[in-house]
């Protein structure tokens, strides 16, 4: 039985039809990348790239379990088939015990001889006079030791 040149077109057309149509329905990738940023809406700091279906993500995360669920949201997107993550958790902030704050905070006032702070804690409490232009270095100073809080009650002079 041989098959006419007509009857050939029409079963290689039936043959590769669901074919061309799984190519045809592949997500595309910015569709990939709105799912991704859909899926991942409430998460701060991170970018999310895509490319051929890969999804790098970048940023920072404020511990391994954050960073391991976006993993996973960024994995449940349709079209994604990998996910490389090139981004890092932040340590968290160490906060000084009063004994060590009081004596570098001690040190960093040394040549404020009007301003006076007590520590309790880990908040500074500022009294005395300040200048206003000694003002901003103070802060700065202080905020360097990693107090809690720093709470500013010192009367600004000009």
């Amino acid at each position: 039985m041989t098959l006419t040149t007509r009857t050939r077109t029409l079963a290689s057309t039936i043959t590769l039809a669901p074919t061309l149509a799984v190519v045809a329905c592949a997500p595309k990738g910015a569709d990939i990348k709105a799912g991704i940023d859909q899926a991942i809406a409430g998460v701060q700091g991170v970018t999310v790239d895509v490319a051929k279906g890969v999804a790098t993500i970048s940023g920072q995360f404020a511990d391994s379990a954050a960073m391991a669920s976006t993993e996973a949201l960024v994995k449940a997107v349709k079209g994604v088939k990998s996910v490389v993550v090139n981004a890092t958790v932040v340590p968290p902030v160490v906060i000084s015990a009063d004994d060590m704050l009081k004596t570098t905070v001690a040190a960093a006032l040394q040549e404020y001889s009007t301003l006076m702070a007590d520590v309790k804690d880990g908040v500074v409490t500022l009294t005395g006079e300040v200048k206003r232009s000694d003002l901003p270095k103070v802060m700065q100073a202080l905020s360097a030791l990693n107090p809690k809080k720093i709470e500013n009650k010192a009367t600004v002079k000009r």
